[in-house]
């Protein structure tokens, strides 16, 4: 069976969502739309895309069974629940939404209309994220009692004067944890488990001249299992250290996963499972570590790809995808509660 297949949104991340959805077999990738129809047509040549236009409606009209979503986040409840009123299955780009009222709206529109809603968080897919997984289920770390989130990101002004959007709490819904951190937010919280209380502090300490929403956070989080943990982040660093996430066991073993330089598959730099104790950084002086967004997407591309994978093998076998609407939802509530 194929798997008619739009694009929503003609921006950036865009182009991972092509190429991904284009790898798979099944899967005909029919049309892309934007508001900027100039801008559809260019990215529809680009790819190979045999139709762009300009408005949701048009493309919902063309018979897709499914799309992707890749616009600026406060929109996405408005594209998802248009799609699962047409009946579209829909993959939308991280966060689900700006607010967890929108994002529940989503959920519960999807789940009327009975179709699959997934959600990008292709981090999950690293062998690294997915090793860590599978030792806390298997009892190797047992239930995580303390982990941390670290996002040391570099985003020179470029990056918000090239896009209108970002950096306004309007169209972008927040700085550095909504944008960035919320990747490692899922992560920690699919490992953690279910948060249930949030504090934290936000501040614009760097880029003040070019955006209203933060980049910089602290927050602490715990988790219905008794387990806590730390999240830091910011987009002010001078040099771009790229994110981790850590987490102990209540064996006492440490694991994390370590991305760095930005967009290079993620790591376990520290793994002291008994038996299995692996010490390990990828950091040097020598890495070009600053790099623009379009090489950090690129090189997430692959992890892309295995999850469209996983969500177009999801919808044709009625199964659920690897990350849900409501797996995406716990993230964004975090975000929320720190704000």
């Amino acid at each position: 069976m194929a798997l008619r297949a739009g694009i929503v949104g003609c921006g950036k991340i865009a182009g991972n969502h092509a190429h991904a959805l284009q790898q798979v077999p099944g899967v005909e990738v029919v049309a892309c739309c934007d508001p900027d129809l100039e801008r559809a047509r260019a990215f529809a040549a680009r790819h190979g895309i045999a139709h762009a236009v300009g408005s949701v409606d048009e493309l919902f009209g063309l018979g897709l069974d499914a799309c992707t979503v890749c616009t600026p986040h406060p929109v996405h409840e408005q594209i998802v629940v248009a799609a699962a009123e047409a009946g579209i299955h829909v993959l939308c780009e991280k966060p689900i939404a700006v607010d967890v009222a929108a994002a529940d709206r989503m959920i519960a529109a999807a789940d009327r209309a009975g179709i699959t809603f997934g959600v990008l968080f292709q981090r999950r897919f690293w062998p690294a994220a997915r090793r860590i997984k599978a030792a806390i289920e298997d009892g190797r770390l047992g239930v995580p009692v303390l982990g941390e989130v670290s996002v040391l990101l570099h985003r020179p002004s470029r990056y918000y004067s090239a896009d209108a959007w970002r950096g306004r709490w309007d169209t972008d819904g927040g700085g550095v944890l909504m944008t960035q951190a919320v990747h490692q937010i899922d992560m920690l919280q699919w490992f953690m488990g279910e948060p249930v209380r949030v504090g934290g502090f936000v501040g614009t300490r760097f880029h003040g001249e070019h955006i209203e929403t933060e980049d910089t956070a602290s927050a602490v989080v715990s988790f219905v299992s008794g387990g806590t943990a730390t999240i830091t982040a910011t987009t002010g660093a001078g040099h771009n250290l790229g994110n981790r996430v850590t987490v102990i066991g209540a064996t006492g073993a440490i694991a994390s996963v370590l991305e760095f330089p930005e967009g290079r598959e993620g790591v376990n730099e520290l793994w002291t499972v008994p038996g299995e104790v692996e010490l390990r950084s990828p950091y040097s002086p020598a890495v070009d570590a600053n790099l623009d967004v379009r090489d950090i997407n690129a090189g997430l591309t692959d992890f892309h790809t295995l999850q469209v994978q996983d969500f177009a093998e999801a919808v044709l076998t009625g199964r659920r995808p690897a990350v849900t609407g409501r797996d995406a939802r716990a993230s964004l509530a975090v975000v929320a509660a720190i704000y």
